[in-house]
Order: C-alpha cells, then sequence, then structure tokens
C-alpha cells in the first residue's frame, strides 16, 4: 500500500469539487495501520491547506502547464511538494515514495517526470523560495480571489485572517452542564494528565492543549463533552432562553448549538430542521449520547407549508448556509471549493431563508442569525437588506467583549479569542407595527 497514491487520489478528487472529509472518510476505510491513516490525513489536510503555495512553487518548475487529463500526476507531485516544503519527512523517503506511487497511476511517462520534478525542487529550492516570495498566492497560501475579497472586507485584518486560516485549529470541547461543571470536568481532565484552558468568553468551553479522538475524551460516550468551537458555543447566551418557550433550530446539523441549547435550558420545547437525511441521523446520535431530547423533522426549511404546524416560535436560531469563510483552518478544502461566484448566491439564499422564517417567530419574539463567515456580504448586508424589506425587524445589539461591533451584528475573526470566525446579529420582532 502506498499513503501518497492515496492522498494523492484525495487531493485529485478535492480538486474535482468534492468534499476533503466526505472522500477521506472513504479512502480511509482500506487503511488498517492507525501510523498510514494520520499520515494519509496529515498529506491531504496539508496540501489542501497550502495548495495555493503550491502550485506556484509546480509552475517555477514546469516548462510548460499540464494538461487537465493529468490532474492526477499533477496531485501526486504537490503531494510530494509538501512532504518536502512542510513534512519532517527525509528527503530521499519524500522523493523515492512519491515516484514509486506513480506506479498505480498507470501511466508510464509519470515515473521520470514526477521524480524530475521533485530533484529539481530540491536543487533549486532558494531559488525558488526567492521567486515567490513575492507572489500573494503562494505567500499567503490562498487563491488570488480569497485574497483580494478578504483585503476589501477587512483592509486592517486581512493578514492575520488569512495567517489564521492556515494554522492548525484548536480542540475546543463544551461540558454538558446538566451532568457536571466545568470545572469538574477539567480536574478530571489535569487527574488523566491532559492539559487544558478555559475559554473565558464562554461558560462550559475548554482547549485542550493537544487534540485526540473524540472517543478518548473521558466521558464523551456517556455524553459529558461535546466537540464544538468556542465562536459557536455564544449562541446559547445570545437566544436569551428560559423555561417553557418555544425554540425552531432552522438549520440544526450536526447539532451542536441544539445540543447546547437543552444543555442550558432542558424545560424548552424545540424543533430541529434538516432537509439532509444522513445529517438529521447524526443530530439524533448526539441527542441520544447527551441524553437529551428534540423533535428533529427531516424537511427543507423553505417548505414552512409541509411541516410547520402554524405555532409561531419564541425563538428561531438561523445558523445559516454560507461560505464558511470562517473555518477553513478546520477545512481547508473550502480554499479549493468554494468560489468568489458562491458569495453573491449564498447571501441571496440567506435573504430567502430569513424572509422564510420571519412569519414562524412571534410578536417579540427573537430571531438568532449566525454564520461562519467573515465576509460582509453574507453578513451585515443581509441583515441590512432584510430590514429595509421588514418594518417590523429591529437589530437588538449584542453588548458583549468579544469579537468586533459591526455596524448590523458582531464579527469574529478566524483566531480572535481562540476561535473560528463568526458572526452574529439578533433581530427582535416587533409586538406591533405603527
Amino acid at each position: 500500500m502506498n499513503t501518497r497514491f492515496i492522498a494523492s487520489q484525495v487531493i485529485d478528487q478535492v480538486t474535482d469539487g468534492r468534499s476533503l472529509s466526505d472522500i477521506l472518510e472513504v479512502a480511509l476505510l482500506k487503511v488498517k495501520d492507525s501510523r498510514d491513516r494520520a499520515f494519509i490525513q496529515a498529506i491531504c489536510y496539508g496540501v489542501c491547506r497550502f495548495y495555493s503555495r503550491l502550485d506556484v512553487i509546480l509552475s517555477h518548475l514546469l516548462k510548460k502547464p499540464m494538461l487537465a487529463k493529468d490532474s492526477d500526476v499533477h496531485a501526486l507531485i504537490l503531494v510530494g511538494l509538501y512532504q518536502l516544503t512542510e513534512m519532517r519527512v527525509p528527503e530521499h523517503a519524500a522523493v523515492s515514495e512519491t515516484v514509486n506511487a506513480t506506479e498505480k497511476l498507470k501511466k508510464p511517462w509519470a515515473r521520470g517526470f514526477v521524480n524530475a520534478i521533485l530533484r529539481e525542487y530540491l536543487r533549486r529550492q532558494e531559488e525558488i523560495k526567492g521567486l515567490i516570495k513575492d507572489e500573494m498566492e503562494a505567500e499567503y497560501a490562498h487563491p488570488a480571489w480569497w485574497i483580494k475579497s478578504a483585503k476589501a472586507a477587512w483592509p486592517a485584518q486581512w493578514q492575520s485572517i488569512l495567517e489564521a486560516n492556515n494554522a492548525h485549529p484548536p480542540f475546543a470541547i463544551r461540558v454538558n452542564h446538566q451532568h457536571l461543571s466545568r470545572e469538574d470536568y477539567l480536574n478530571r481532565l489535569n487527574a488523566d494528565a491532559v492539559s487544558a484552558i478555559v475559554i473565558p468568553e464562554t461558560k462550559e468551553g475548554l482547549i485542550l492543549e493537544s487534540a485526540m479522538p473524540a472517543m478518548e475524551l473521558p466521558g464523551f460516550a456517556s455524553g459529558d463533552v461535546f466537540v464544538q468551537d468556542g465562536a459557536a458555543q455564544l449562541a446559547v447566551d445570545l437566544l436569551e432562553l428560559r423555561p417553557e418557550l418555544s425554540v425552531l433550530d432552522a438549520c440544526a446539523a450536526p447539532g451542536g448549538k441544539l445540543t447546547h441549547i437543552l444543555e442550558r435550558e432542558p424545560n424548552l420545547s424545540v424543533i430541529a430542521i434538516e432537509k439532509d437525511g444522513t445529517r438529521l441521523r447524526s443530530i439524533k446520535e448526539n441527542l441520544t449520547r447527551l441524553q437529551l431530547k428534540a423533535e428533529c423533522i427531516c424537511h427543507d426549511v423553505f417548505d414552512t407549508d409541509k411541516w410547520w404546524d402554524g405555532k409561531a416560535f419564541d425563538r428561531i436560531l438561523l445558523d445559516a448556509p454560507c461560505s464558511a469563510s470562517g473555518v477553513i483552518r478546520r477545512h481547508p478544502d473550502i480554499k479549493l471549493l468554494r468560489q468568489a461566484t458562491d458569495i453573491k448566491a449564498l447571501a441571496e439564499t440567506q435573504l430567502e431563508m430569513l424572509a422564510a422564517l420571519w412569519p414562524l417567530l412571534k410578536p417579540g419574539g427573537l430571531l438568532l442569525y449566525a454564520t461562519c463567515s467573515f465576509f460582509p456580504e453574507e453578513n451585515t448586508q443581509v441583515i441590512k437588506r432584510f430590514f429595509a424589506a421588514y418594518t417590523d425587524a429591529a437589530e437588538e445589539k449584542i453588548q458583549a467583549d468579544w469579537g468586533l461591533a459591526c455596524e448590523v451584528g458582531r464579527q469574529i475573526l478566524p483566531g480572535m479569542h481562540h476561535m473560528d470566525g463568526f458572526y452574529y446579529a439578533r433581530i427582535r420582532k416587533a409586538i406591533s407595527v405603527q
């Protein structure tokens, strides 16, 4: 089994528009050795994270661009270059094993070609470092449109955003308040020689010094803890929950915010909507593990006449589908999968979702709009357009010591407070229209 070949096949499929996590999950089913699995995963995530930089390096090694039909060879070369530039793999092993992987491609010419490219890099690596130092896509390891968009959106912070996107994410967890306190769980971790720190902006959040498989977390199987970034944990306080309220989680998968709502306030009537059956099953599994209950409905949230019983909600959480620009460090394939034209289309969908859900909110009720994006087009601009169309909607300001105050809502940029990028806006429905 050649681990480089498996990794290159995954990368090739990502560049063809498929999700890294989905492809990798399937690919790793065939790999029995845990070290091989970890190595393949590290390469796949690393190549996606630094794809733009690796591609610029390759452009300086090629005499002419590669053909689209040879995307598999292209992916394998990037796997080799990633090992040579970012990993502590001995150079001879990185080259020889990557070259050996060409046998699986059934392209006899590829062996000599891949060998020549990788050895050319080793001979010229200092020269190439000089050649690429002024190329933005190489320096920041993002496609040009990402860099341009980040600059336009956040002219003072764009560099820190891109650098955070390229960093490894912290391993953040949420303690189930119904089972034990954060302090008690922290003591349990310390007793097991696991180092962790409190996320001060949250009430239940911790960051572990080192990541570990979720199943190895003390009390995971019994529902004592949930893996969730600190930024996502902020939603529950913004909803102003109290007993007996009716709550709709409009885009609920995978159930992180939903379960947090129920942990914080068990005496609620909660409906969770998710149109994807597989993702709905993951919600139910999380509810079961955490010993919580909610009504889960598999339906498109837009088709309210097919799932809504006409009883208005006190609270609605709309964690809207978005570019996911704020979680690139967790999902680096987003850099490859997302296109500049997607942002406008996503913003239209977000506005349509708000319009579809607004009639479901009681007068005086609160809707919390959330995205894991840092693009204003998906955040403040969507909310401003919504306010322009609905006179019974008004912003309820978020008073907080986290993130940045925006014209409307509040933004956490990637890396701030050791968190993912997230946007929140609270919208109150008027009791009566004057």
